[in-house]
């Protein structure tokens, strides 16, 4: 059943897609170039709303089973149409900002909402995680807070990255396939279900979205990705570990490791951390001279190792999750000082690594 479900999901992504793309030239929703944009034409966007479409036909054929076991009580509503509501109010934010460019205050209300509908009203929060060499922290007070950063941190990430034709939406069906692998490991069919319906609509939208691409998925589709990524991830690997809680970090190494050296560069360069620049990830590659296809197919390549990686990560024992866990961090912040994400005179490995040659 799950299968034609996904052909379903997929193919009703393709017959959207097109007919969002009319409707964003007739609301006015289109993407026009400047400094920061790599297009060069007015381009449509609103394309989150083909796959949020195709994603509900698909779930609600496939009525995925309410997992009542992954909320904390009291939940005043299933954390099945929690998600569902958050959903829809993330929708209704990005095609406001796809239509009209509302505030960023505005945009962070509408993710906060939608963030506590499912942390308050589905109950879905994490109380406290046990540490690897004994002991746990209780978060008392501080989970629904927590949780609701983590919601609102990996919406926002997703978003940060969809700066080219096909990133976002190639980086999140990445991460998508490699979070329902996992649920179905763990058995979790729920997760593993919903996360393979919201891959195989993001895929369909890629016909269209690949370079050159014929409509953008807008922040309609960046915060509706970047949100339910986030919660699947939450419910996914939910067993209060700080092992299990560190797989969806790996999982969403690109757009959490974007993120964090784009904080990292306008902190050192003395800049507002919410300033917009074109040093991201796949800026650096183009600057390089990587073109627009070969960029966002390494970037690709590098979501798909944080997948594996997550999957090693998983099944790893403890020194064993240890040592890929520093060999990672190794890497990344090596690759990350090679092109300069974290700004062009920040080497501090590669000039240690000179110094002791020396």
């Amino acid at each position: 059943m799950l299968y034609l479900v996904l052909v379903v999901a997929f193919i009703a992504s393709i017959v959207l897609t097109p007919l969002v793309k009319r409707l964003a030239f007739r609301v006015g929703a289109v993407d026009r170039p400047n400094y920061r944009k790599v297009h060069a034409r007015i381009m449509p966007r609103l394309g989150g709303l083909a796959i949020f479409g195709s994603f509900l036909i698909g779930y609600f054929i496939l009525r995925p089973v309410d997992p009542i076991s992954n909320a904390v009580e009291p939940a005043f509503i299933p954390i099945t149409t929690a998600i569902i509501i958050g959903a829809f109010i993330i929708i209704i934010t990005g095609v406001f900002d796809d239509m009209l460019e509302i505030t960023a205050k505005a945009k962070m209300l509408g993710q906060l909402l939608a963030a506590s509908i499912v942390v308050v009203g589905g109950g879905l929060e994490i109380s406290f995680i046990n540490l690897p060499f004994g002991g746990e922290i209780d978060f008392g007070y501080f989970s629904i807070p927590l949780t609701i950063i983590w919601i609102i941190a990996i919406t926002n990430a997703i978003n940060l990255i969809d700066g080219l034709d096909g990133l976002a939406a190639g980086v999140s069906s990445i991460a998508l396939v490699t979070l329902a692998v996992m649920a179905f490991i763990m058995g979790d069919i729920f997760v593993m279900s919903t996360a393979a319906i919201l891959a195989a609509s993001s895929i369909g939208f890629l016909f269209y979205n690949f370079h050159p691409a014929k409509i953008f998925m807008g922040d309609t589709g960046a915060l509706f990705l970047g949100f339910m990524i986030s919660v699947l991830a939450l419910m996914g690997f939910k067993n209060v570990t700080m092992v299990a809680l560190i797989i969806p970090v790996i999982m969403l190494g690109v757009p959490i490791s974007d993120t964090f050296f784009a904080i990292v560069r306008r902190v050192r360069e003395k800049q507002p951390i919410s300033a917009a620049d074109k040093s991201h990830l796949h800026h650096c590659l183009l600057n390089i001279g990587f073109s627009h296809s070969q960029t966002v197919l390494i970037i690709y390549g590098i979501a798909a190792l944080f997948g594996l990686a997550a999957l090693l990560f998983s099944q790893a024992t403890l020194w064993g999750g240890i040592l890929l866990l520093g060999v990672m961090l190794l890497a990344i912040e090596l690759f990350v000082e090679v092109v300069g994400l974290a700004g062009k005179n920040y080497r501090p490995l590669i000039n240690l690594v000179k110094m002791i040659g020396k």
